[in-house]
């Protein structure tokens, strides 16, 4: 049997996220063509990675349907002019599914099966909204299986303030403002724009245009303005559409290998697969998922969370970070949280996220060789959590 071999994270890139809809920056793009698109710009900046050496294509998307079909991670890797003996293949772990790609091929290039895997997702949330075709079986509700409220991301979010009666609205909506402000800094900053692949863009009313940045911050966000804005899950709630993430267009990928296969290509990974870890809650409230996960990557890491440096938690909604922070003992302003902002101003197109996380921790391990671990994690619906810790490989300590 082989023996385990270390997994390094290479180079990750994405689109600009838009907003879904007819006026959104992709409203006339298809979604294979973002992921090719991605899929080209790795094999573009890694000029040492033949293409004949990736040994697989795992491409996440939640609603797999349309031109989110079709065998996503094969059918983008030949649109992309990967060589035909490149194979490939899809995931769906709803929002956690960019990241299940890369703990899957993960797990392969450990055990020896791949050499070189590229992993992403995309979510075209404006061409197929979450849940576009789906027939829940009716024993979820006849036999009480879940709540009614499980399969309603924003219903989920209030059942989590209940649980955490701590968590306040007010809590919720300057969680929300210090996200807008973070991006904004981190982009008049220059940390966004390495990690973006302009994509070309064509509208009816605007013809072909050229998309290089995000289209969902909010940088003009005030607390007065989130605290005007409706609570449309629960009458007189705390979920808004200012303290949540956006319904988003995007595509993110990136490409992991194993360490000794990387040093022989000449290729420069960023950081080392420590650990990871899935785990499953009550899905009326998913937003706790990344607790247990986080539990247990650290306990399979042999760290705990004293350890970490660095997190990138994904923004679903304000109370689900507030809920893991309250957890660990984190202030809600911990600057170690975060620090480029989060998915409520990115947007968040559902099984993209994962590798965006994995992407912008990377480039602040570069910018952070005091830092020697970090996590990337995200609660995922129907009730899971999923967390991979990473370890820094410009950290100081290894010269």
């Amino acid at each position: 049997m082989p023996s385990s071999r270390d997994v390094v994270f290479v180079d990750g890139v994405r689109t600009p996220f838009g907003k879904s809809g007819p006026k959104g920056l992709y409203a006339g793009t298809r979604a294979d063509d973002l992921v090719v698109r991605v899929i080209r710009e790795l094999i573009r900046r890694n000029p040492n990675l033949p293409p004949d050496r990736v040994d697989e294509v795992a491409i996440a998307a939640t609603t797999q349907i349309g031109d989110q079909g079709l065998t996503l991670g094969r059918s983008a890797a030949i649109l992309a002019g990967l060589p035909k003996s490149v194979p490939g293949y899809s995931i769906d772990r709803m929002c956690a599914g960019a990241m299940t790609a890369v703990t899957s091929l993960a797990g392969g290039i450990a055990f020896g099966a791949y050499d070189v895997a590229i992993a992403g997702g995309v979510e075209h949330m404006g061409r197929h909204p979450m849940g576009e075709g789906v027939d829940p079986n009716p024993r979820f509700l006849a036999e009480q299986l879940v709540d009614g409220s499980a399969l309603v991301m924003g219903m989920t979010a209030e059942n989590l303030h209940d649980r955490y009666p701590s968590i306040t609205k007010d809590r919720a909506d300057a969680f929300a403002l210090a996200s807008q402000e973070k991006v904004a800094k981190a982009y008049s900053d220059g940390r966004i724009q390495p990690d973006l692949v302009p994509m070309a863009t064509r509208s009816a009313e605007g013809g072909w245009g050229l998309a290089t940045v995000d289209e969902a911050p909010r940088p003009s966000t005030t607390l007065d303005g989130l605290g005007a804005l409706k609570t449309p899950f629960r009458p007189h709630g705390r979920v808004t559409a200012g303290n949540a993430s956006g319904i988003n267009d995007g595509a993110t990928g990136c490409i992991v290998a194993a360490s000794e296969v990387a040093e022989e290509l000449g290729l420069a990974p960023k950081m080392r697969l420590v650990s990871y870890a899935f785990a499953g809650v009550d899905p009326e409230v998913m937003g706790v998922g990344p607790i247990p996960s986080t539990e247990r990557a650290l306990r399979l890491a042999g760290l705990s969370v004293s350890d970490i440096g660095l997190f990138e938690i994904n923004e679903a909604f304000a109370v689900q970070v507030l809920a893991f922070l309250e957890h660990f003992g984190i202030a809600d302003d911990d600057a170690r949280v975060n620090p480029y902002g989060g998915a409520i101003a990115f947007g968040h197109p559902l099984a993209s996220s994962g590798v965006r996380l994995m992407t912008q921790l990377a480039r602040e391990f570069g910018e952070r060789p005091d830092v020697r671990y970090g996590v990337t994690t995200m609660c995922v619906g129907l009730g899971m959590g999923g967390t991979v810790i990473w370890e820094n490989l410009s950290w100081e300590g290894k010269k």
